[in-house]
């Protein structure tokens, strides 16, 4: 599979350690530019690229960088994609550093909901709650008895299923969250964040989650 990446971090750079390991053809952005990324492309055969050149000709993007920078990523980022090219949301709201955004904190739209809106395209949610060297080291066959569980929110089934196949390939299951307004469940805050558990314990803690953000969320 062609794969874009925007974001080179934790998340960014684990997922483009994996996936090149994993065959597919990445392409990696970072917003300081290609030519930073020449040890990342040198470890792992993926392609560095300006962010406009991201999703070219790339059938999934997956978008991992601070929501503060969502409404600066270029317009049109998704016009030389594949057709029905999956855009995959790692983000997450941190008021503390993304500082308010109204439409989170003001009309209740969820993080995802919110970063589809600002690029034009839907969203998949998924790896938002994942720690980065889990990605590294936590993967297992399918049926391993300490496989992990991530959740994954989206309105669109197909490109959700799409997902859904990347992470099993990735070495781990899923669960399946819900749209993307039920993606709040996810959300920094909730039982499921960071949770390093099996399909049940994950299922499970999606259905304790309280949509009230806590007061020192906000602070």
């Amino acid at each position: 599979m062609k794969i874009g990446i925007i974001g080179a971090g934790n998340i960014g750079g684990n997922l483009t350690r994996r996936l090149t390991a994993l065959g597919h053809d990445v392409s990696v952005a970072n917003s300081r530019g290609p030519q930073t990324l020449t040890a990342l492309a040198e470890e792992t055969g993926a392609t560095p690229v300006p962010v406009e050149e991201a999703a070219r000709g790339a059938e999934l993007v997956v978008v991992t960088v601070p929501l503060k920078a969502i409404p600066n990523l270029p317009s049109g980022l998704f016009d030389e994609a594949a057709d029905g090219a999956v855009v995959v949301d790692t983000g997450n709201y941190y008021p503390q550093r993304d500082g308010k955004i109204a439409g989170i904190e003001d009309e209740g739209l969820t993080e995802s909901r919110w970063t589809a809106q600002q690029l034009g395209h839907t969203v998949v949610k998924a790896f938002n709650g994942t720690y980065a060297q889990d990605l590294l080291d936590r993967h297992r066959p399918a049926g391993a008895p300490d496989r992990l569980a991530l959740p994954v929110a989206a309105d669109d089934a197909s490109a959700k299923q799409v997902v859904r196949d990347l992470i099993d390939e990735l070495g781990f299951d899923t669960v399946d969250a819900g749209s993307l307004d039920d993606s709040w469940r996810q959300q920094p805050g909730t039982p499921v964040y960071g949770f390093q558990e099996g399909v049940d314990a994950v299922t499970k803690a999606l259905a304790e989650a309280e949509r009230e953000r806590s007061a020192d969320f906000r602070s």
